[in-house]
């Protein structure tokens, strides 16, 4: 088995790239749907709730955006809570699907994370921050506060690249992205 991290600043594009990659090759594991899927559960809200001192029962999501934006060291407090619940998880997809040829693992904060050594492969997805700015605002409703503070959060792309086997640059087409993508691809299968 192959285990290949996918990986890139925010809005770079590594949701599109990790789609096209893991098409028909493999199982995908998105940190950041398993994320949402997290912050919908009954008890992570009341154990956030506690040790974050929000209230669970206003828009959990926006109470959280609201704080990361207001307390630096709340962003902190929360990855402590949400980060060993994702590295679980990542553990469990990878050992459940051993048997296949290739496992895709989308993760944003991959190397932030120090999670390096979990894969074979890492491909970076980079793109110019005018772009990903853009395509944050669309997906996102204009929150450009919020991408600004995310955006810094984040470790450089050129000291992120230090850790990558490849990287694919996101500023054109789909179909340029694709074809780069298949390009690398072909080299494992």
């Amino acid at each position: 088995m192959k285990k290949i991290g996918i990986t890139g600043s925010l809005a770079s594009g590594k949701t599109t790239a990790s789609k096209i990659l893991s098409y028909k090759r493999g199982p995908l594991f998105n940190a950041d749907k398993l994320v949402k899927t997290i912050y919908k559960n009954v008890n992570f809200k009341r154990k956030a709730a506690r040790i974050l001192k929000i209230n669970k029962k206003k828009n959990f999501k926006t109470e959280i955006k609201a704080k990361v934006l207001k307390d630096k060291m709340f962003l902190k407090k929360l990855e402590k809570i949400i980060h060993p619940i994702v590295r679980k998880e990542m553990v469990k997809f990878i050992k459940k699907n051993k048997s296949k040829k290739f496992v895709f693992l989308e993760i944003p904060l991959l190397i932030e994370s120090k999670l390096t050594r979990y894969f074979d492969i890492i491909i970076f997805v980079k793109s110019k921050k005018t772009l990903r700015l853009k395509r944050y605002k669309h997906k996102f409703k204009k929150n450009t506060k919020l991408f600004e503070f995310l955006n810094k959060k984040q470790i450089k792309d050129s000291e992120k690249l230090k850790y990558c086997d490849h990287i694919v640059v996101n500023n054109e087409s789909l179909s340029i992205l694709k074809k780069k993508l298949l390009n690398i691809i072909k080299h494992y299968e």
